[in-house]
């Protein structure tokens, strides 16, 4: 059986991914960073978080104070969409991937909101359909934060083992 065609199942989900090839990664306008880091076969991506292409955010505020659970998991769901872009632009094809490791969500919540988890899977469920359930779930943990950069909902940190010629 040959390697997993991630652009064609990506293109079967009818998923806009976003090209940062074209319009830089705009994680740059919230401080000193660069889009990402490859050390060996693993690849680090900076923040992501739900902005759209017109540099609005999705669902901006917290999760228990105006924004709904449904719209926060659509929010970590555009997170993912924006991370599936930084991995191409990282990689040069989501063909690249050999599993996600690990993704550390941030939901912005009110204090009385306890259901982060709920939101979180708008991204990682992403992730497992695109990658599949072996490559595409890995470690997890969310935790829920006061606010962040312009009003998100949610942000994310991912971390991707890549295809390394040299390893088996």
């Amino acid at each position: 059986m040959g390697p997993v065609d991630y652009e064609a199942r990506a293109r079967e989900l009818g998923l806009e991914i976003p090209d940062y090839t074209q319009a830089a990664y705009y994680g740059a306008q919230y401080g000193s960073m660069k889009p990402h880091h490859i050390v060996g076969n693993v690849l680090y991506l900076s923040g992501h978080v739900p902005e759209l292409a017109d540099g609005r955010s999705l669902y901006p505020g917290r999760l228990g104070a105006g924004v709904t659970i449904e719209e926060g998991y659509a929010a970590a769901r555009q997170t993912g969409l924006n991370c599936l872009g930084g991995i191409r632009a990282a990689l040069g094809s989501l063909n690249q991937v050999r599993a996600i490791v690990r993704t550390l969500c941030f939901v912005a919540v009110d204090t009385e909101f306890t259901d982060q988890h709920l939101v979180s899977s708008g991204c990682t469920d992403l992730f497992r359909d695109v990658f599949g359930e072996e490559a595409g779930l890995g470690g997890r943990a969310t935790i829920g934060v006061v606010s962040l950069a312009n009003n998100h909902s949610f942000e994310n940190w991912l971390t991707v083992e890549i295809i390394d010629d040299n390893q088996p």
